[in-house]
């Protein structure tokens, strides 16, 4: 498990009109930003996320609302702020939060996080919410305490030097031109390990 802390110890969460911008733009500024979990014990947990992949409209063939305006994918339409969850070959679940203007189609894949102390960095979608504990439940929530399931703003803004860009995992089926986007982000390793040395305590919201 990650370090917790209580919730009153707790910054003040990222605001809904945070994600009202382009998932390109919300993907590369999640990086450094703390997931946050409140357990069935009352304690929160917080993960530095380290990994993101964004989903930019209809017109994006990797998108769900490529295939159109389903139930399933209703949620992606918006309002902005709120989680996307399903499940991946009936297997995974992936965490994602809806991004713009309600009524376009977006949203920001959660691919990888990282705890506070070695070993507790969870490098694929279908392992961070095995972790957490993210299921269906989550899905159209509002990406606020209130849901048990936020985010927290970086401690600081992450430089470009300190990221992998780069092409989107596992979305041949899309097509060259939308392979070819460099709409995935990762905060490379040596400038993590960086950050989790120098505060660890602010970064666990104490």
């Amino acid at each position: 498990m990650a370090r917790t802390a209580q919730q009153q110890d707790k910054p003040d969460p990222l605001p809904l009109a945070w994600f009202n911008r382009c998932p390109v733009e919300v993907a590369r500024d999640l990086i450094g930003t703390r997931l946050c979990k409140r357990e069935a014990d009352g304690t929160i947990s917080r993960w530095l996320v380290t990994e993101t992949e964004a989903y930019n409209g209809a017109e994006d063939k990797a998108c769900h609302a490529s295939k159109g305006h389903t139930d399933r994918t209703s949620v992606l339409f918006g309002p902005q702020g709120r989680w996307y969850v399903y499940l991946c070959y009936g297997v995974h679940w992936m965490l994602n939060i809806v991004t713009r203007e309600e009524g376009f189609p977006s949203a920001v894949l959660f691919r990888g996080i990282s705890g506070l102390e070695p070993g507790q960095g969870f490098d694929g979608p279908g392992k961070l919410t095995k972790q957490l504990g993210i299921d269906k439940s989550f899905n159209k929530q509002l990406a606020q305490p209130a849901s048990d399931l936020w985010l927290e703003p970086a401690l600081r803004v992450i430089p470009d030097r300190e990221l992998h860009i780069g092409p989107r995992i596992g979305i041949d089926y899309a097509g060259s031109e939308w392979v070819a986007k460099p709409w995935r982000f990762l905060w490379l390793p040596e400038f993590l390990q960086k950050e989790l040395n120098k505060a660890p305590k602010k970064l666990a919201g104490r």
